[in-house]
């Protein structure tokens, strides 16, 4: 029998020992607690989901329906549940997590044992994540592997689980993980894999798509196919042992061979109009919104019509560099741009910046400031017709000397051709692109008047109000020239280009659409007798090339000195288009390279092909306008039926 005194020593220790084991656990609690309530302070909100929105791919289309292009910051097609196929979502469970609607957002087990395995060798090799998990990861977290990552993406994964639903997961999870090649969402990877919409996959794609996000960059069949064909069969092993596809099914995916890629048509068609459409694009709806909202975009562009556009460039530069090599010029590369536009509305129809298909390069259609040459001449005689000039009045053809009032020299301009007519009509020195009686007219009209005038016309570029400014030596764009031309057509009403239609966001609701300025440039009667001058120029003039065009045409051909710049500005009744050749340096094209040489060619070849399926069409003429018979030449005015005579509108 002990004594007493030990039998209270005893129970005293006890009760202190027990006392030692309540502090200590208390202790490990507050650590614990301590630890867990720092890991989740700083935890990202789940709440912020319900206001999640993933980047999608905005698609841009021509009016006739073809897709130009694709823009995105990841390549992302959001799908619903019910678009996936069922063996996807098979393939993808049975491989990454089968008690996913079982479990709440962890694996007990599978962290039990990733944890062995992880401290046996000594760094943390086995993730043990759930469907949830990578989720919480990939939405939240950073990829970097660490302990502390995991208890946080732990943590997530059960907030996930408790405020949404197993098919709710499921959705952001395939619509969100990334599976490789720039692919976000399997949506997206169907198509970049196979270029299939994502319901018709086939069983062994749904396998190879599955197999993807544990090594997305390795096993992407873009990367290495026989490593992607073995991570697919791996998938489709597993479903078949676990009971999910039978015997035939599995063999038969088996066989299926992992092939490229169907040839997919180019990513962009169009570069140089998308790439001038994108900067009215971010001004409407913003930078963020066009490159991740998911947007469609209806153009005006016609494909038909770039196709033709591209290839008629094409064509005519071929042709000009066997010429320039004939002449002795060594490696020549000119350059080249086309632009048109729809009459009535000022749609633009096709756009060719230059030679580089990427469009990345200077964009020579819309932004290059060259001289226009005589394809100037057009705004001078309109304003003429404008003020009260009849295309039957005469004007001097001969030398003349102009003072030159900012040199003090004087100035002597010459015809680009030989010798001198006289006493012309105006229609006739316009059709035959006569130097001096256009630089005659403008001293009479006023060189501010005519800039003036050109400004109305939608020509913003600067021009110096001179008188040389008749033969075009103030530099415009091409873009600027066409829409001018196509007041003429248009019954004297200018219409700002635009290539945009409308702008609807990913539910399909109208976010913009077009308005562009509109105003009165001209009086329409003044439009039709400039219009009817400028048919003369491809009747009886320099664009007798494009004469063989259906339907009637007017245009003017334009080239500078020393042969640098060829141009040819002109209108059907419902397309204006304009065409530009040029070197990059200004440099000669060579001998009589002008705009009837080197780019009515171009000009014809495009709009051969642009009106083809077009109605037949006539232009404008007012009921007021009369018409009368002349000598082209001289103005005369002459009977119906007398020899030569000429049929012209006036007032």
């Amino acid at each position: 029998m002990k004594p007493a005194h030990r039998a209270l020593s005893g129970k005293a220790q006890n009760r202190r020992g027990l006392l030692w084991a309540a502090l200590l656990a208390g202790l490990l609690c507050g650590i614990t607690a301590g630890a867990l309530l720092g890991l989740t302070r700083d935890l990202p909100q789940i709440e912020a989901l319900e206001a999640y929105k993933p980047s999608a791919i905005t698609r841009v289309y021509s009016a006739d329906g073809v897709q130009l292009a694709e823009l995105f910051v990841e390549r992302r097609e959001p799908v619903s549940l019910a678009q996936i196929p069922p063996a996807l979502i098979t393939a993808l469970l049975t491989t990454e997590d089968r008690a996913f609607f079982e479990h709440s957002g962890i694996a007990i087990r599978g962290v039990a044992r990733a944890a062995i395995k992880n401290v046996l060798r000594g760094r943390l090799s086995e993730g043990a994540s759930t469907l949830t998990q990578q989720l919480a990861k990939t939405l939240f977290l950073t990829p970097r592997k660490s302990f502390i990552r995991k208890l946080r993406e732990a943590l997530l994964a059960m907030q996930l689980e408790r405020r949404y639903t197993k098919d709710e997961l499921l959705t952001l999870y395939l619509n969100q993980v990334y599976f490789g090649s720039g692919a976000y969402g399997v949506a997206a990877a169907a198509r970049i894999y196979f270029n299939k919409k994502i319901e018709a996959l086939s069983l062994a794609q749904c396998a190879l798509i599955a197999g993807l996000p544990r090594a997305p960059s390795r096993y992407s069949p873009l990367v290495d196919p026989q490593l992607a064909r073995r991570r697919r069969d791996v998938v489709l092993t597993l479903m078949h042992r676990t009971g999910v596809i039978g015997a035939d099914d599995f063999q038969q995916a088996l066989q299926e061979p992992v092939t490229a890629p169907a040839a997919q048509p180019q990513d962009r068609k169009a570069p140089y109009f998308l790439a001038y459409i994108k900067k009215d694009i971010e001004e409407a709806v913003g930078a963020d919104l066009l490159y991740k909202g998911g947007l469609t975009i209806f153009t005006t562009l016609d494909n038909r019509m770039q196709t033709a556009a591209e290839q008629a460039v094409s064509a005519g530069l071929a042709s000009l560099e066997n010429r320039m090599r004939h002449n002795g010029l060594p490696n020549p590369r000119p350059e080249a741009a086309l632009f048109s536009l729809r009459v009535e509305t000022g749609a633009i129809l096709s756009m060719v910046g230059g030679r580089d298909g990427s469009g990345n390069g200077f964009n020579r259609a819309t932004t290059a400031l060259r001289q226009p040459g005589s394809a100037f001449k057009p705004i001078v005689y309109a304003l003429a017709i404008e003020k009260g000039f009849e295309q039957n009045q005469t004007l001097l053809d001969a030398p003349a000397v102009f003072p030159n009032t900012s040199s003090g020299d004087d100035w002597r301009p010459e015809n680009s051709s030989e010798g001198y007519a006289g006493e012309i009509s105006l229609r006739w020195a316009l059709a035959q692109s006569k130097n001096i009686p256009a630089v005659r007219l403008i001293e009479q009209l006023g060189p501010s008047s005519v800039v003036a005038f050109a400004q109305q016309l939608g020509i913003g570029a600067a021009l110096k109000p001179n008188l040389s400014l008749a033969l075009g030596t103030s530099e415009v764009t091409l873009l600027e020239m066409t829409a001018a031309y196509a007041v003429f057509a248009n019954s004297g009403k200018y219409i700002e280009p635009y290539g945009v239609l409308e702008i609807r966001d990913d539910r399909g609701k109208i976010l913009w659409q077009a308005k562009p300025e509109q105003h009165l440039a001209m009086t329409r009667i003044s439009a039709a007798i400039i219009t009817d001058m400028l048919r003369a120029v491809v009747t009886e003039g320099t664009g007798k090339y494009a004469k063989s065009l259906p339907g009637p045409i007017a245009g003017k051909t334009g080239t500078t000195s020393g042969y640098r710049d060829a141009l040819f500005v002109g209108y059907a009744p419902t397309i204006a288009a304009g065409v530009w050749v040029g070197n990059e340096d200004a440099s000669t094209l060579g001998p009589q390279e002008t705009g009837t040489r080197a780019a009515l060619p171009i000009w014809t070849g495009f709009m051969q092909s642009a009106l083809a399926d077009q109605p037949l069409a006539r232009f404008d003429i007012p009921e007021e306008a009369r018409t009368i018979y002349i000598d082209n030449p001289t103005g005369t005015q002459l009977a119906a039926d007398a020899p030569g005579a000429v049929k012209v509108l006036v007032r």
